[in-house]
């Protein structure tokens, strides 16, 4: 695994408009009316191939979405956040992507990150690019919730096999190639897991950048408990027994 250094925020506007044009940001979504058109706006403002999947939300998530996105995709079922961004990359491939961000809902995620993903796959140094909040920043991230993180990235070890600073991070970059070969069957949130396993499987060239996620009372109470933590871990460990 390699790793590489920030870079400057500023680089949004360095960025080839020819490489934002063939960029596609799916968004998963459920039930982020709340925060959702700020979201999308401030990724619009650089990359105008934005893919909002509404996973069965039973707010106005839609509704939000239809008036901010670029494109809007519906499960008519809550499937889970792995089902949602599968969907998003298999129509961002159909549409002509050749690379693909994945981005939460929330507010976390910072678009002046983006540049940075991509710029390995783009000197051809990897197929895909993970984001790590240890490499970077965490701002405002209780002590409870780093705990929890941190049991992840030993249990990513333990399992997956794969050195990672960061396991649970949905800031994400795949070049085409690597976006056609990674098939997500896990529909909940075991998905993250498992595409670290399908990098080891498929031997994509990966790296970890270091990116900033930012923690709001809203993106907390969105985000998952050490109780939801180990229900993620049990039905990945049997998702892995039934396969």
């Amino acid at each position: 695994m390699k790793q590489v250094d920030a870079i400057e925020e500023n680089s949004l506007g360095a960025l080839p408009t020819e490489v934002k044009a063939r960029t596609f940001v799916v968004i998963p979504a459920y039930n982020e009316g709340p925060a959702l058109a700020e979201v999308v706006a401030e990724v619009r403002r650089h990359f105008d191939h934005v893919v909002v999947v509404d996973d069965g939300s039973r707010d106005n998530t839609h509704a939000v979405a239809l008036d901010c996105a670029r494109y809007v995709l519906k499960h008519l079922i809550n499937r889970g956040q792995g089902a949602a961004i599968q969907t998003g990359i298999e129509f961002a491939l159909i549409r002509g992507a050749d690379f693909v961000v994945t981005f939460d809902a929330d507010g976390q995620h910072r678009v002046e990150d983006i540049p940075a993903l991509l710029a390995p796959i783009l000197n051809g140094d990897v197929d895909i690019a993970l984001g790590s909040r240890f490499l970077g920043s965490a701002t405002d991230l209780p002590a409870t919730r780093r705990l929890v993180l941190k049991a992840g990235v030993w249990f990513t070890r333990i399992f997956n096999g794969v050195r990672l600073t960061d396991a649970h991070n949905g800031l994400r970059a795949f070049s085409r190639k690597a976006a056609q070969r990674i098939h997500i069957r896990q529909d909940r949130m075991a998905h993250a897991s498992e595409i670290i396993d399908l990098i080891r499987e498929t031997e994509l060239p990966f790296v970890e950048v270091p990116v900033t996620i930012r923690y709001t009372e809203y993106s907390l109470a969105k985000g998952q408990s050490a109780r939801g933590a180990l229900r993620i871990a049990f039905h990945y460990l049997v998702g892995k027994m039934v396969d």
